[in-house]
């Protein structure tokens, strides 16, 4: 018997015929009752993956770090909004928190607000967080508007992407659809609009695939609401690649593994790698301020992580491998290690200062 999620998905395809990649994995994340991020903590050894925050507490304090320096750059706001998009288990901002201490003045201007759409996740922050005084939202929409820092750790790779497949009749669009009486990837038959696709990635060899992610238009569209009369800045942390490219990264992960997207909808994890350069643009065409993409590698070292890493080794000595080994993680330099996969950018208003950082 098909699970809820599957069943559902059976009856829209039967109904409206092959849905977007788009729009399945839409569903199979955010479905408020059977989508991935809805029923469970996925985070952690115990869950299905692990995210920097996880791995060491260094990560956190430096992204507290970049965002002190950040709000000092903007001229030090009372109060500044601290806003996280998808703060998983509220780690991240638990660790930034308590680097901040260090810096009154920063500390005592912070008005934190969590994004998250999955009750059962916000409820874990609360734990987390629970002597932090603390705003929950399931949209930056309700943010209170002001000078606002925004931090978001792989945040952008769930956002639902669209696929579009290079054919001898030019390029046509991904869809899931049934057969076998099976989940099915096949391709629409209706020819792809050429501005979706980046002019210089129009010609390409049947069988190319370009993916799109058609939420950071809306995102950027936000941040640059909010920076129209306030200062802003975003620092956006994932893996991903810095320019746009054919590719197909859709992935499913469960129990620290890869699986088959379509077959167990709402079970496991589905991401795809961040276009860093698209979003770029997306920036660009609302109004923002892109920074260069750099590595996580190098943002973190730039930060001060050896120091950092070195001092807090010294004040822990019997943790001091599980220090390293995680440090070392994070900035791993092998094309698939977290130092070289995972990149970073900042998106901000029209601020010189800021633009320096």
């Amino acid at each position: 018997m098909d699970k809820p999620l599957v069943a559902e998905i059976r009856e829209l395809i039967a109904a409206d015929g092959p849905i977007p990649v788009s729009r399945y994995m839409a569903l199979c994340l955010g479905h408020p009752r059977h989508g991935y991020y809805m029923t469970r903590d996925p985070f952690g050894a115990g869950g299905d993956f692990i995210t920097a925050p996880e791995i060491s507490q260094v990560f956190g304090e430096l992204v507290g770090i970049w965002a002190a320096s950040t709000w000092d750059a903007s001229g030090r706001p009372l109060p500044v909004r601290l806003v996280e998009l998808g703060p998983g288990r509220g780690t991240l901002m638990a660790d930034l928190v308590r680097a901040a201490e260090a810096l009154p003045a920063f500390r005592a201007a912070l008005d934190i607000h969590l994004v998250e759409t999955s009750p059962l996740l916000a409820a874990r922050q609360r734990k987390t967080l629970k002597d932090t005084p603390t705003s929950w939202h399931t949209d930056i929409g309700t943010v209170p508007p002001g000078p606002t820092i925004l931090i978001a750790n792989e945040f952008l790779d769930a956002l639902p992407v669209r696929q579009f497949v290079m054919t001898p009749k030019g390029w046509r669009e991904r869809v899931v659809g049934m057969a076998d009486g099976r989940l099915a990837f096949g391709l629409a038959p209706d020819p792809v609009p050429p501005a979706i696709i980046p002019e210089r990635l129009r010609q390409a060899e049947p069988g190319a695939v370009y993916e799109h992610c058609p939420a950071f238009d809306a995102l950027c569209a936000a941040l640059a609401s909010r920076a129209s009369d306030a200062p802003l800045a975003a620092l956006f942390i994932d893996y991903g690649h810095a320019g746009s490219a054919h590719g197909e990264t859709l992935q499913a992960v469960k129990d620290h593994g890869f699986v088959d997207p379509l077959a167990e909808p709402g079970e496991a994890d589905l991401t795809a790698h961040v276009d860093f350069e698209a979003l770029g643009r997306a920036a660009r065409a609302a109004g923002l301020v892109a920074s260069a993409v750099s590595t996580q590698r190098d943002f973190l070292f730039g930060l001060g992580l050896a120091p950092r890493a070195e001092a807090l080794a010294r004040a822990n000595p019997t943790a001091f491998d599980a220090i390293r080994s995680g440090v070392e993680r994070l900035v791993d330099p092998s094309p698939t290690g977290m130092g070289a996969l995972f990149k970073t950018i900042v998106l901000h208003g029209p601020s010189a200062a800021i633009s320096r950082l």
